[in-house]
């Protein structure tokens, strides 16, 4: 039997524009991928927005919606084009590669996991990668889509807020001469996804809970700020990417001492950011 590819947390009543979405923090695997991967089931965790949905759990508490992928994105990327297939994976895919995605290994249909470990020898048939669409990421995006459709029809405008984990050393790099690393990274696709107000105010209430804000570096945004985020039509998507460092232990891929406070800390600012997205904003028309 197919595991279904989301959950929908509703709230009792619906009273923003904004919904939650965690495309990655997904943790099902199919006994039979896991049983061709060369990785073990640590190993192939490594790519997960681990817990990522805990720490948004209470958003249906304030008045928002939170969708949940359960698919692992080792499995089926949610965050990326449903043609954005590999042809070193997907046997019978013809053409030339055409994203820096799919050339890193990084399709829909993923053919590797963090650090570049390759998941399965081989390839596998296009069908099976056309069922795995099927049955996994078109029912998300079907989801998603009615989701910021009855927030649009409701407040005139929606806010899609995409829920994302990154590596404690993906900021290292870029932000190596700055005093202080950004605990989150704010994605718009540099302005493009989301009307600079509303990124702005996301900005200052992450601040004002004390933690240090980037924008698009190194994270602006892949598939799903790209797709939903029009804002001359009042859909605006930001992406928001949280140090996993600061809940969890990357080596064990389990929460750490601080889990509970970060949660609490993820729990407040959501409770702004909903209240944000009750007001009756001329968003759409900016």
């Amino acid at each position: 039997m197919i595991q279904a590819s989301y959950r929908v947390e509703y709230p009792t009543q619906n009273n923003t524009s904004m919904v939650f979405a965690c495309p990655h923090s997904g943790r099902a695997y199919p006994a039979e991928f896991l049983r061709k991967s060369v990785l073990d089931a640590h190993q192939i965790r490594s790519s997960e927005d681990a817990f990522v949905d805990l720490l948004y759990a209470d958003v249906p508490k304030f008045g928002a919606p939170l969708l949940v992928a359960n698919t692992s994105r080792a499995y089926v990327d949610l965050n990326r084009g449903k043609d954005e297939y590999d042809p070193a994976l997907v046997r019978g895919v013809r053409g030339r590669v055409t994203t820096p995605r799919i050339a890193a290994g990084l399709g829909v249909i993923p053919r590797v996991v963090a650090n570049g470990r390759v998941i399965q020898n081989g390839k596998i048939h296009r069908h099976q990668a056309d069922q795995r669409i099927r049955e996994h990421w078109q029912p998300y995006h079907d989801m998603l889509s009615r989701l910021l459709a009855a927030a649009h029809q409701s407040y005139g405008h929606s806010i899609l807020i995409d829920c994302h984990s990154m590596p404690h050393e993906a900021t290292k790099s870029v932000f190596k001469f700055r005093q202080s690393r950004p605990d989150i990274v704010l994605g718009d696709r540099h302005g493009s996804s989301a009307n600079k107000d509303i990124v702005d105010f996301i900005d200052r209430v992450f601040t004002d809970a004390g933690l240090v804000v980037a924008r698009n570096q190194p994270f602006a945004g892949a598939y799903i700020t790209q797709h939903y985020g029009r804002p001359v039509r009042g859909q605006h998507v930001v992406q928001i990417e949280i140090d996993r460092a600061l809940y969890m232990d990357e080596r064990t891929i389990s929460p750490n001492a601080d889990f509970e406070t970060i949660q609490s800390l993820i729990s407040g600012i959501v409770a702004r950011l909903v209240q944000y997205g009750g007001l009756k904003l001329p968003l759409a028309a900016e």
